[in-house]
């Protein structure tokens, strides 16, 4: 079997049979297939597209490219989540923690920031002694013990799709929803998860701008993991402005300590969280229904037990034993912090929340390259939600800077990134949009 015919046939409009998928991801992992072949391959699927059966065997064969973790020995469900990113998005914070208070073995493998949007590991980074790396073992240990564990990818998840990646990255073809999906999933297939719960996100901070893109990515998901064995769903949730009234690493961090605690909670993170929980509860067998679940889920929070549970996965994997108590002397502080005023008093009509990522970027709480290091304690607090008013008294927000120019630079950004208008102008998008089920 030759790599070139692979592309030939594809860039024909031809179907690829599970052996031919299979030869050309053993290239993938190996090598054997070059870097040219695997970007011509991944050009022809951009503009041929993949059947559901090939996106299911390249699903498939990329997990099986290297470790698939194994939980037999827990007797509990075994449940994720995955969200396609957004801004102020730190709802696995609290929804981990509330799964395993429910009964849900949690083995969470998250990411870092892409782009405008934060990502989970580097929230945790900026938790002192908290590893984000730990070997096999401890994973595996504090998952039985705790509950949860939320963690980077370890070393030899689906190496495969690593390097499709990286290629697919510089070639034009990330944008391929084929490709998108089999990324995504032979991943989580790969942590050995039994149920699985999709948060797609459209708008101006998702990478969907449209709620038909979003429609399409989930459908082409939802599809896709069924077929490969994974009982999932997926929630379509609107990202049109940030999600939490944070934004950045550690004053997300701090913003999900408040919502465990009950002192203080974001209603449109309170609601995505919940409808998240819910499903996954329902998916697991731990609830009969959705509903159900998402009972679960806020007696879960109210009674306390989620963050007791919080605060047991941040000592076992090295965190400070009193984090949950004594966050705020544990977290970083940037030097300067300062309110964002609007230029025009009346209520938010608006946020362009891309832009408010790409602000937190730019303060230094993401990559511009992937070798920056991020300072953790830089971002974003109290950003003022649409529908809410700001005048002389209430800011749109406040940053947190190294500088007083980064401050200044950073205020400007959200003045632009906001509309404000009259409540006549407000237009009210639901937390979450819809649901997709097999």
């Amino acid at each position: 079997m030759l790599p070139q015919e692979l592309v030939r046939k594809k860039r024909d409009g031809g179907v690829l049979n599970h052996e031919e998928i299979a030869f050309f991801v053993r290239g993938l992992a190996d090598g054997s297939v070059t870097e040219g072949q695997v970007a011509a391959l991944a050009m022809a699927v951009f503009f041929k597209g993949l059947s559901v059966d090939e996106r299911v065997a390249l699903t498939l064969e990329m997990r099986d490219s290297g470790d698939v973790m194994d939980w037999s020995d827990i007797e509990a469900p075994v449940l994720d989540k995955h969200s396609t990113g957004g801004v102020g998005d730190n709802v696995s914070l609290m929804l981990a923690p509330a799964l395993a208070a429910c009964g849900a073995a949690v083995p969470m493998i998250s990411g870092r920031g892409l782009g405008h949007t934060g990502g989970t590991l580097d929230k945790f980074d900026s938790i002192p002694g908290y590893q984000t790396q730990p070997d096999n073992s401890l994973f595996h240990k504090v998952v039985k013990e705790v509950g949860c564990a939320v963690i980077g990818q370890t070393g030899n998840l689906a190496p495969a799709d690593k390097r499709f990646y990286s290629i697919r990255d510089v070639t034009g073809t990330v944008e391929s929803l084929d490709l998108i999906t089999a990324s995504i999933l032979s991943k989580k297939l790969a942590a050995g998860l039994q149920g699985l719960v999709l948060d797609v996100k459209w708008g101006t901070g998702a990478f969907m701008a449209t709620l038909e893109e979003a429609r399409a990515l989930a459908e082409s998901l939802v599809l896709v993991a069924n077929g490969a064995g994974l009982k999932t769903t997926a929630l379509l949730t609107d990202m049109n402005e940030p999600l939490a009234s944070a934004a950045g690493n550690a004053v997300e961090v701090q913003n999900a300590v408040d919502f465990l605690k009950g002192t203080a909670i974001d209603n449109r993170l309170w609601d995505v969280t919940v409808a998240q929980g819910g499903e996954l509860l329902a998916t697991g067998g731990l609830a009969a229904t959705a509903e159900q679940g998402a009972d679960q889920m806020r007696q879960a929070f109210e009674s306390g037990r989620a963050a007791e549970v919080f605060a047991k996965m941040v000592t076992a994997l090295g965190g400070p034993a009193d984090f949950m108590e004594k966050s705020e002397l544990y977290l970083p502080k940037a030097p300067v912090v300062a309110p964002i005023y609007s230029d025009r008093e009346g209520v938010v009509t608006g946020v362009n929340a891309r832009a408010v990522g790409v602000a937190v970027v730019e303060l230094g709480g993401g990559r511009k390259a992937a070798a920056d290091v991020i300072d953790p304690a830089v971002g974003l607090t109290e950003l003022a939600g649409v529908g809410h008013r700001v005048d002389a008294d209430a800011p749109i927000a406040l940053v947190h800077a190294v500088s007083e120019e980064a401050a200044y630079a950073a205020a400007n950004a959200i003045r632009q990134a906001y509309s404000i208008g009259s409540v006549m102008d407000v237009v009210d998008h639901p937390s979450v949009v819809d649901r997709i089920a097999p």
